[in-house]
């Protein structure tokens, strides 16, 4: 698949709030422009609010964690009676075994109930404790362990928005191109296109997975090794691509050129790479260069890396890291 060129939506979940349903507790919204903008034209965003899912009113008595930060109650703040932890994991649950397609979810940022993280959790005297998840979120990630999850708020900065696009679309190929029919040679061969974008998140996730199908998958049930194996590369692609991680993947990805390009083309394609690694320039600088001459001189199997383009190039996100 060239998602570069994608032809249909794909299917991400989202906080209703965030695209501007008036469902919070105080019967507003916290509408992103970001992803009502931008992602739309990329994503089919499906909004969920659990919140209202379990019954609760809009506008509604506040809800926040309390207790335990490990395993917090969600309580109504003005009545602590009021207790909806379950209902919000059982909602979770019910959303998780609905949802199949979803290929990422994104969630609102501080909420008790859709918090990713750093959620504020109170003593029972209203003092506060630590930080910690909100119910549902929690509950949403541990049945979707592999699946691409991101706070709206985060996205404002430029390498975890780049980080969870990527995820996204790794993720909608794997269910395109593997799990449509799948068998252990589509699994090497979704591999085989993905070495290089795993490259740049974890060299060590490179090499232990590339160990893995080719000493161990054969010898396991199917089921096993797909799962093993999207769990494996989604969590190593969870992790921060840095500019000395990216400059050694497009180092390794010249190498497929060496033979073919004169003197002069290497030097200035070193020189573009160098200049991205001092943070002179942008990623899309050298990758721009390097494309160039790899559309030319590249092998069938260099230019099928998703690395070189792993979603739709108007999406800029290149440009800023």
């Amino acid at each position: 698949m060239n998602t570069a060129t994608l032809n249909e939506l794909i299917p991400v979940g989202v906080s209703a709030c965030l695209l501007g349903h008036k469902v919070r507790y105080d019967g507003g919204h916290k509408r992103s422009k970001y992803c009502l903008n931008v992602l739309s034209e990329c994503f089919e965003f499906k909004p969920f609010c659990p919140e209202v899912s379990i019954g609760l009113s809009t506008p509604r008595e506040p809800i926040r964690l309390v207790g335990d930060a490990e395993s917090p109650r969600v309580l109504g703040t003005k009545d602590p009676s009021l207790d909806v932890t379950e209902p919000l994991k059982a909602y979770a649950a019910e959303v998780s075994d609905n949802n199949k397609d979803l290929c990422g979810y994104i969630l609102m940022q501080g909420s008790p109930s859709c918090g990713m993280e750093r959620v504020k959790v109170y003593h029972e005297n209203g003092m506060p404790n630590v930080a910690g998840s909100g119910a549902y979120a929690d509950e949403f990630m541990k049945r979707n362990p592999a699946l691409p999850v991101e706070e709206e708020g985060r996205l404002n900065d430029p390498v975890l928005r780049e980080n969870f696009i990527t995820r996204v679309f790794v993720y909608f190929s794997w269910q395109k191109e593997v799990m449509s029919a799948p068998s252990l040679h589509e699994v090497i061969q979704f591999h085989s296109r993905h070495k290089y974008q795993l490259m740049a998140h974890s060299y060590e996730g490179y090499k232990l997975l590339g160990k893995y199908l080719a000493t161990e998958a054969s010898q396991l049930p199917l089921e096993e090794v797909l799962d093993t194996y999207i769990l494996e590369l989604m969590t190593h692609l969870k992790k921060r691509a840095s500019r000395k991680t990216h400059t050694n993947t497009l180092m390794h990805i010249m190498g497929y050129l060496k033979r073919d390009i004169d003197t002069e083309t290497k030097q200035d394609l070193l020189e573009a790479i160098e200049q991205y690694r001092k943070e002179e320039v942008n990623l899309v600088v050298p990758l721009a260069l390097l494309k160039h001459y790899l559309k030319r001189f590249g092998s069938e199997y260099i230019q099928s890396q998703a690395y070189l383009d792993p979603y739709p190039h108007e999406l800029g996100l290149r440009n800023y890291i």
